[in-house]
């Protein structure tokens, strides 16, 4: 009969250590060094148009405000979702209630983006520059987002 002075312990990062291990087996490919590079570009041709847009728009200080306050109620929100899908993914608890807030928000910013160019004041062309770079600079926040987790977990793999 064994007795318990003499079982195996774990160590007291177990959990830790079980978590890295299952994230090593589900790693994947490392990002290319262009993947990111064309991220981050997107990224930034997405928020600098949709702001030199802004600025060169002819329309109250006020709606220039609502404008960019969406675009990054947006980029915010979209990382949220990103974060908390890949966290679930991963096994990390995500409670449901922030896992729901963080698809609300994004919605919601769209939406808003929307309601808000249905009644604007502007040409159909300016509508659709807006929506385009607001979804171009949303989808190059996650991606960026992706990839920078993705290096993270891949450098903290290789130390070990």
């Amino acid at each position: 009969m064994e007795t318990q002075f003499f079982k195996e312990k774990k160590p007291v990062n177990a959990p830790l250590i079980e978590h890295m291990d299952h994230k090593k087996k589900h790693l994947g490919c490392r990002p290319s060094p262009a993947f990111v590079s064309a991220s981050w570009t997107a990224l930034f041709v997405g928020m600098a148009s949709y702001c030199i847009g802004l600025w060169n728009a002819s329309m109250w200080l006020n709606e220039k405000g609502y404008y960019f306050t969406i675009l990054l109620f947006g980029l915010f929100s979209v990382v949220s979702v990103q974060k908390s899908v890949r966290d679930r993914q991963e096994g990390i608890p995500v409670t449901e209630v922030y896992y729901g807030i963080s698809w609300f928000t994004t919605i919601a910013s769209i939406l808003l983006l929307v309601i808000g160019l249905w009644n604007a004041d502007l040409e159909l062309s300016e509508k659709g520059f807006y929506g385009m770079a607001f979804t171009l600079s949303l989808f190059a926040a996650v991606a960026v987002q992706k990839n920078t987790r993705d290096l993270r977990l891949f450098d903290t793999t290789e130390e070990d």
